[in-house]
């Protein structure tokens, strides 16, 4: 049996953590928001810097949510409240 690391939202969209892997998942990728933000003025270039900051935080939010996605215990879908 495959152990998830996040479960379904009440309400609304999405997913939240609810094992340590599924908080590590979450502060990893703040982290990373945070180093590619923290990184981007150290390019003098503002092209480069725009491309850099645009592409890491491309990359690391479709990293997060992959994982998050594959990790959701019966996947996504919205809430309303009185669903269940």
């Amino acid at each position: 049996m495959a152990k998830y690391w996040f479960r379904q939202r009440k309400l609304g969209y999405g997913a939240t953590p609810n094992t340590w892997q599924g908080w590590t998942v979450t502060v990893a990728s703040c982290l990373a928001v945070f180093g590619v933000i923290l990184s981007g003025p150290m390019i003098r270039d503002n092209v480069l810097r725009a491309a850099w900051i645009g592409l890491g935080l491309l990359t690391t939010v479709i990293v997060t949510v992959s994982i998050t996605y594959w990790k959701t215990e019966g996947g996504w879908r919205w809430r309303g409240g009185g669903d269940e």
